[in-house]
């Protein structure tokens, strides 16, 4: 017998048959725009960054090599908004900004690294399934793209 913890988790990975009760097949469901964000690999990155110290704008734009400032703007606003980074107006000429994890940012620090543990160690039969698909698509068809 599974817990409703057990269930919820299992029904999320597709382990149960979805029934008509459970909000997070909606559309409305609330648990989607959140799972959207914490699942985009720019919020997990930016909060691994401000993991062990605050940091400015710049100074987290020049740790996540490849992401552009509207990006990163965006994710910024989302996180705050969602309670996950808190942002900070320091004083000064010129004034400065300076973004910190939050407790409940925080609280993703072992789904994270669970997530990443998993990464690691299946990333080399990812690999081979993507070069296998690769191969076997059309001649003159451009690669896929992971991302």
């Amino acid at each position: 017998m599974h817990t409703r913890d057990q269930e919820r988790t299992f029904s999320i990975l597709g382990m149960l048959s979805d029934t008509e009760d459970d909000p997070i097949y909606r559309a409305d469901c609330p648990s989607r725009t959140i799972l959207d964000q914490i699942g985009d690999k720019w919020s997990m990155m930016v909060l691994a960054v401000l993991v062990r110290t605050p940091r400015r704008f710049n100074a987290i734009k020049r740790r996540l090599e490849g992401i552009t400032q509207r990006v990163l703007t965006q994710t910024l606003r989302k996180l705050e908004r969602n309670g996950m980074v808190r942002r900070r107006v320091i004083g000064g000429s010129p004034p400065g900004v300076e973004y910190a994890i939050t407790p409940l940012g925080r609280s993703l620090q072992e789904p994270f690294a669970a997530l990443y543990d998993w990464t690691l160690a299946h990333i080399d039969t990812i690999q081979k399934h993507q070069e296998a698909y690769d191969r076997e698509r059309p001649p003159g068809a451009p690669p896929e793209k992971v991302s």
